[in-house]
């Protein structure tokens, strides 16, 4: 390792311009880690071997098996199904189709790990179906987005995974076990916000609570709910490693959507697969070029320098994890999440392991913090789902998103300074030996 602030101004430097000008991210990553390993005078091969490096891990091959079970469980008529136990748990409420929005993402995020999944499989039937009992369409089309944050948290999730490689020794099943209770929690606060614009602006609700009736969309949805109990039980009883779950997953989701839900015709995988596939590529090559990245950001000792220009302002725990939430907020305005956990968390993890903060607690507050991120302008992804369905103007629905953004930023802070939040579920279930 060396120290050159020149090189790091420049690799900085050249990532952060080629970021202004529009530049794809992976390219800017790419790109910047060339030109500054040019610079140094070292082999240029070496940013090829950690680019094939970065991919050529085990644990990566959960990936693309949970995209693959995600897709397939969206197109295959499990949504309805959600949406339909979740009216027969809550609907009832006064604004229960909103209750029935948060709830149908907290199932179908522990499906899909796909915020913008979630606001495209939930939202396309509920928001219409919110408008048209008379919900004012801005929020109906905020609370899907706000509630389908749940989804990267509420496992299975690929962001979890790209962390924990990043992480490199922290587990992927106490990282799952860990958002579970930070999703419900989001979940909740959602609701209770919900309730009371719904009281205060009359929404309607529906009939009472029929036990026989819920019971049957649970038989109905049980199903596809198994697919995570797969993935969680499997890697939490030591069963089998997050890619074997991944890859039953796929074959589990293969056998419900195909041969006993049978909504969609066989032929149907073949459109499923490709659009996996593409978004497979795109995380791929986000961890490829992240991981030369990652690479000169080691040997130039930046996380160094980092954690101790933030050591050297303070050593109060509270007050830098406060500034790291911000930073983490901010720059999930600007950039896509994966590519922030790639980049961002080599950088943070010695900071706040420094200060005594778990990397699994860490890898949660991350995650929210960047799925924020995800319904922010000006390139939240989730908001340009939103906005597309609803057909509503991004700057009106960031206006309306503006108590949402309160709401879970109230909930950000509450699992930052609570570790317990975060921390009982893998402390129980997954002790470390």
């Amino acid at each position: 390792m060396v120290t050159d602030p020149t090189a790091i101004l420049l690799l900085l430097g050249t990532f952060g311009t080629l970021i202004l000008i529009g530049t794809p991210i992976a390219f800017a990553i790419g790109a910047s880690s060339v030109i500054t390993t040019a610079y140094m005078g070292l082999p240029l091969e070496m940013v090829a071997q950690n680019m094939v490096k970065g991919v050529n891990v085990f644990a990566f091959l959960a990936v693309p098996f949970f995209i693959i079970a995600g897709e397939i469980m969206g197109s295959g008529g499990i949504s309805t199904r959600l949406i339909k136990l979740s009216n027969a748990l809550v609907g009832w409420i006064r604004g229960g189709l909103a209750m029935v929005n948060i709830m149908a993402s907290m199932f179908f995020g522990g499906i899909s790990g796909s915020s913008s999944a979630d606001t495209s499989s939930i939202g396309s039937i509920l928001i219409p179906m919110m408008k048209e009992d008379g919900y004012d369409g801005d929020f109906a089309t905020t609370v899907t987005m706000a509630s389908s944050v749940q989804g990267i948290l509420i496992p299975p999730s690929q962001n979890m995974i790209i962390f924990a490689l990043v992480a490199g020794s922290v587990s992927i099943g106490r990282l799952f076990l860990a958002g579970m209770i930070p999703g419900i929690l989001l979940g909740v606060a959602l609701m209770i916000f919900s309730y009371f614009v719904s009281v205060k602006r009359n929404y309607p609700k529906s009939e009472g609570f029929n036990l026989v009736y819920a019971i049957k969309c649970f038989a109905s949805a049980g199903l596809g709910l198994g697919t995570v109990l797969i993935v969680v039980v499997g890697v939490v009883a030591g069963i089998f490693t997050a890619t074997e779950s991944a890859s039953i997953a796929v074959i589990y989701a293969f056998i419900v959507t195909f041969f006993i839900y049978r909504e969609i015709p066989l032929r149907a995988i073949n459109g499923i697969l490709t659009r996996s596939l593409k978004t497979l590529s795109v995380v791929m090559i986000l961890v490829s070029t992240a991981s030369a990245f990652g690479w000169l950001v080691a040997y130039l000792r930046i996380p160094v320098f980092i954690a101790e220009g933030l050591l050297a302002v303070t050593e109060n725990r509270i007050l830098i994890l406060l500034m790291i939430n911000i930073l983490l907020l901010l720059m999930g305005m600007v950039m896509d999440m994966a590519s922030l956990i790639l980049i961002l968390g080599p950088i943070l993890l010695p900071v706040v392991t420094k200060v005594g903060v778990d990397p699994v607690h860490f890898g949660v507050v991350m995650i929210l913090n960047l799925g924020i991120g995800l319904i922010t302008p000006p390139v939240g992804s989730t908001l340009f789902i939103g906005s597309a369905i609803a057909r509503i103007k991004m700057e009106d629905l960031a206006r309306a998103m503006i108590p949402f953004y309160v709401i879970m930023v109230l909930v950000l802070l509450i699992i930052t300074y609570v570790p317990s939040v975060v921390m009982f579920m893998p402390n129980w279930l997954m002790p470390l030996k």
